[in-house]
């Protein structure tokens, strides 16, 4: 193959793969400097003229004259006379040659290497600059279309024909993406492994439900209005702190939009997640009875060192702030950065009549005492009041403990 024929199909693979010229340039010198090396130990004294447009290529080789009995002979700079002469007999000491390198020169087998080398070069080039691309693309929503679908992830492909992964982990549980499905999504994080670069989306982020009030919400893109924080339990419920330092702008009203209509959109594409948007306030008291809603907070106590809030609300209004599942109160303690304790508020007579569960702590676990609380159930009677079903969605009890707990309650009471 002569030099010609290997830069030409070089030039065209390389344009093919969108790769700058002097990049190319630069890849082909470094290839031939590499072979240059092994033939000749050293490229120190040689020129590259490479023209990619039509295929030319020149190696150099430069050398001093030095006299036939000098000790620099060895040299890989210097020549002596009697070589010199061989090239061109009127050289004299003291002047360089430049003698002209072919391609055939360095062998067949030398020539197929470089042409690989090559090849394997622009191949490389190729995933660091798609890595490079996807780096810069983080946190960012981007649509690709599913050409694959595995048991624990999806496979993507964008409009380059780039391969990307949505693990099951990063998917709403309620995604059900077939071929040919466009995906929105976010760039979640990108990997090099083996040299190969790993572009990973997710629909589950905090960040993908932040780029979508972005697109929907123009105070939101503008920086008129804040997001101060999101937890999300992916395809059940979102809750979305927002401030606006522009006393003009309902931050809240201006999120949700006329009937519903701004977040409606986001709401469709999070598969119906309910979104909770709240107004940011400095006032930790504020901002928990916030966060409870749809819940009213009769009261409360904080405890900084602990880190934890004990709430107090009417008997009609636990079930609200704990929600469905223990969804609401969980998100509103990851919300506030709290850990959030619900207690019914009782009257006096209750008081009287019931029994605090801590009163129970020689015939019930610890762990499980404080289950119950944790979903605002702190006395006998108001566990005694809910079914064995209720206790079993509301807690992550087993039905054996619920029974258990259901039978030494009712024992107190006979």
């Amino acid at each position: 193959m002569d030099a010609k024929i290997l830069i030409e199909s070089f030039a065209e693979f390389a344009r093919s793969k969108n790769v700058d010229r002097p990049t190319m340039i630069r890849i082909l010198e470094d290839v031939f400097r590499a072979m240059i090396r092994k033939k000749y130990e050293t490229d120190e004294n040689f020129d590259v003229i490479i023209n990619a447009d039509k295929g030319d290529l020149e190696i150099v080789r430069i050398r001093e004259i030095v006299d036939d009995n000098s000790e620099d002979i060895w040299d890989h700079d210097k020549i002596s006379l009697a070589e010199a002469k061989k090239i061109e007999p009127d050289f004299e000491i003291g002047e360089e040659t430049y003698e002209k390198i072919e391609l055939e020169d360095f062998g067949r087998r030398a020539v197929m290497m470089a042409r690989q080398t090559l090849i394997q070069r622009i191949k490389d080039l190729e995933k660091d600059l798609l890595f490079q691309q996807y780096e810069e693309l983080v946190s960012e929503i981007i649509t690709a279309e599913v050409y694959q679908i595995l048991g624990r992830e999806i496979l993507l492909m964008d409009g380059e024909g780039n391969e990307l992964i949505m693990p099951k982990s990063e998917q709403i549980p309620k995604d059900r993406f077939r071929k040919g499905d466009t995906v929105r999504a976010i760039v979640h994080k990108v990997e090099m492994i083996n040299g190969n670069p790993k572009i990973i989306l997710s629909r589950t982020s905090p960040i993908f439900l932040e780029r979508l009030f972005e697109n929907e919400v123009p105070e939101v893109y503008d920086g008129l209005i804040t997001i101060k924080k999101i937890v999300r339990e992916p395809g059940d419920r979102a809750k979305v702190a927002v401030e606006s330092y522009d006393d003009r702008i309902d931050p809240v009203g201006a999120c949700v939009g006329m009937k519903g209509s701004r977040i409606h959109a986001v709401v469709r594409e999070l598969q119906n997640e309910n979104i909770d948007v709240i107004n940011y306030t400095d006032n930790l008291d504020l901002y928990v009875s916030r966060a409870l809603s749809p819940a009213k907070v009769t009261s409360l106590q904080v405890n900084e060192e602990a880190k934890r809030i004990s709430v107090y609300l009417k008997p009609d209004q636990v079930s609200l702030a704990i929600g469905k599942g223990g969804f609401n109160i969980r998100l509103a303690s990851r919300l506030v950065g709290y850990e959030i304790d619900v207690f019914r508020e009782l009257s006096d007579y209750e008081d009287e009549e019931d029994v605090d569960l801590s009163e129970f702590s020689d015939e019930i676990e610890s762990w499980v005492l404080e289950e119950l609380k944790k979903t605002g159930l702190d006395t006998a009677k108001s566990v005694l009041a809910l079914t064995k079903e209720d206790l079993l969605r509301r807690t992550e009890l087993e039905e054996e403990t619920i029974a258990d707990i259901f039978k030494i309650l009712k024992q107190e009471f006979e």
